[in-house]
C-alpha cells in the first residue's frame, strides 16, 4: 500500500491526484443528493469543451472521465519512470494525449443520453394550428390537440374571446398562452381567399 501512495504522490501523478480527490468528493456529493449533477456547468452552451469535441455532455461527466484517465496514465508512468525528470515529464504529455482521445471516444455516445438544446415550453406551441377535441370553446372550456415540432402530439385546454362557433374537429389557431390559467388563446384558421 505504501507503494501506491508514494506512486501517487509521485511526479507526474501528483498533479491529477488532487484533482481525482476533487472529483470523487463531488461525485460523493451527487450520490447523497447535496449537489445536481449540472453543478458544474459554467459552460452550458458547449463554447469551450464543444471545441474540444465533449459538447453534449455536462462538464461534471467530461471533466471526470479527464482527470480519471489522466491520473490513472500518469500514475502508471510514475511507476514506470519514477525519478526520471525527463520521461516522468513525457509521461505526463502522453497522459494528457491518451486522457483527452479516450475522453472523446467515450463521450461520444454518452452525448444522446444527454438532450441538447432548450427545454420545450407551452409557449413553443403558440402559432401553431390545433385540432377543437370538444363540443365547444368558450371563454371558460374547451380543448384540443396539437402537434410538437418533434412529432408528438398534446390536449391542451383552450379559451376564445369571442363569439365564434368551434366544434368538434375544427382547426383553430393558438396566438397566446395564458400562464396563469394555464390555457391558450385561440382563434378561427382564417380560410385563404379564393382565386377568381
Amino acid at each position: 500500500m505504501g507503494e501506491f501512495v508514494d506512486a501517487a504522490l509521485g511526479f507526474p501523478a501528483v498533479l491529477f491526484t488532487f484533482l481525482l480527490v476533487v472529483v470523487v468528493g463531488y461525485w460523493i456529493l451527487v450520490l447523497l443528493g447535496a449537489l445536481d449533477i449540472e453543478a458544474l456547468d459554467f459552460d452550458a452552451d458547449g463554447d469551450v469543451l464543444g471545441g474540444m469535441g465533449f459538447a453534449g455532455v455536462p462538464v461534471a461527466v467530461t471533466a471526470s472521465l479527464l482527470i480519471a484517465i489522466a491520473w490513472f496514465v500518469s500514475l502508471a508512468g510514475t511507476v514506470l519512470f519514477g525519478g526520471v525528470l525527463l520521461l516522468a515529464i513525457l509521461a505526463l504529455l502522453v497522459a494528457l494525449a491518451v486522457a483527452w482521445f479516450a475522453t472523446r471516444l467515450l463521450v461520444k455516445p454518452l452525448q444522446r443520453l444527454f438532450p441538447s438544446g432548450p427545454e420545450a415550453s407551452r409557449a413553443d406551441f403558440v402559432g401553431s394550428v390545433c385540432v377543437i377535441r370538444t363540443g365547444r370553446v368558450s371563454q371558460t372550456f374547451g380543448q384540443a390537440e396539437v402537434t410538437a415540432a418533434d412529432g408528438s402530439s398534446a390536449i391542451i385546454q383552450v379559451r376564445q374571446t369571442g363569439t365564434d362557433t368551434f366544434k368538434s374537429g375544427t382547426a383553430a389557431l393558438i396566438y397566446e398562452y395564458d400562464a396563469d390559467g394555464e390555457f391558450f388563446w385561440v382563434t378561427p384558421v382564417p380560410h385563404p381567399e379564393p382565386h377568381g
